[in-house]
């Protein structure tokens, strides 16, 4: 579902996943004119099922886009699929531009950032192809998918201890893999070993697997551990490149698991008319809550722009037969699915 993108609206969604097309739903139903623009490779792909989502427990994610997607077009929303490869600030307009890789571009008095976020996993062979499935990093999402399996937690951040005794809820076969990472600290040793996690030292070499399923870990040594899930943390990166001429760039996340876009607790940035929303600003965001997100944001963006359009409105009641006031209105009014003036 790809619509024709037009020259301008009132809001421009960065990004299709559940916090962009729901901030689009919001929109839309509030009677604004609204495109997403999604490049159709969303984080969560390789995944059989979305979990912890009420009402839609153990949906396809490709499903649950897709009526997403079917929701905001019944609404009047637009659908395009493109990639963007910049966004800067209208000069000439009040608003912003944004264009797409092909060249297509278009106009947007606001602009909702919803691109998610990039996994990269350490680099050992075998890790990237099992990503997803035998492969997982949370616990709340795949940890009922491997329960009572031998699970193996691959050190790679400074949560990895943490992430190990979180999955020991899920089985009691949990073993430490430190890998490059320093050993647990002697608070951390005494944890472990009180939940019956085994510690191994030393560099993991390679993802063992037989046909398709993991059967074990190889260090650098040669030795085999036997594992049939692997857990690891992977360092997370906000898809937000293209903001850089609106002087917006991901900044190291507090946790240290890697990079985010900040907002406040509207989702508003620190670029005026620019809010962002999921996992591209909550690194640790799940579906349902970067769906939240994605509402709320879609609300405030809404309520900001009834602020600006009652602006002008009480100015042009004043002073109803300015030349300025008159291109304004003009501009309001007669625009394509424009409301409220």
């Amino acid at each position: 579902m790809s619509d024709q993108l037009k020259d301008d609206y009132d809001v421009v969604v960065i990004g299709g996943g559940a916090a962009g097309l729901n901030g689009a739903l919001m929109l839309a139903r509030a009677r604004r004119s609204v495109a997403v623009i999604d490049a159709g490779t969303p984080r969560n792909a390789p995944a059989a099922a979305v979990h912890g989502l009420l009402g839609r427990e153990g949906t396809p994610p490709d499903e649950l886009l897709r009526r997403g997607q079917q929701e905001v077009h019944g609404y009047g929303g637009h659908l395009v699929t493109g990639q963007v490869q910049a966004a800067s600030r209208d000069n000439d307009r009040d608003g912003f531009t944004v264009t797409l890789t092909d060249g297509r571009h278009t106009r947007a008095r606001r602009l909702l950032v919803t691109t998610g976020l990039v996994d990269e996993l350490p680099d050992i062979p075998g890790l990237r192809q099992q990503w997803g499935r035998g492969v997982v990093h949370c616990p709340y999402c795949h940890g009922w998918e491997i329960r009572d399996q031998a699970i193996g937690v691959l050190a790679s951040s400074p949560m990895s201890v943490h992430q190990a005794l979180l999955f020991r809820q899920w089985s009691d076969d949990v073993t430490l893999f430190t890998h490059t990472m320093a050993p647990p600290t002697k608070e951390e040793a005494e944890q472990l070993a009180a939940r019956g996690i085994t510690v191994v030292d030393g560099q993991v070499s390679a993802l063992e697997t037989t046909d398709d399923h993991i059967t074990g870990l190889r260090l650098a040594n040669g030795t085999i551990i036997h594992r049939q899930a692997v857990a690891v943390a992977p360092r997370m990166v906000a898809r937000a490149a293209f903001l850089a001429p609106l002087g917006l760039t991901p900044v190291p996340h507090p946790s240290g698991m890697g990079e985010h876009l900040p907002c406040d607790a509207t989702g508003r940035t620190d670029a005026p008319g620019v809010w962002a929303a999921g996992n591209v600003t909550d690194l640790a965001a799940q579906v349902g809550a970067a769906a939240s997100s994605g509402a709320n944001a879609g609300a405030q963006i809404n309520a900001d722009l009834i602020t600006e359009e009652t602006r002008l409105a009480v100015a042009a009641h004043r002073d109803p037969f300015s030349a300025a006031s008159e291109a304004r209105v003009s501009a309001r009014v007669t625009h394509p699915g424009r409301h409220g003036l």
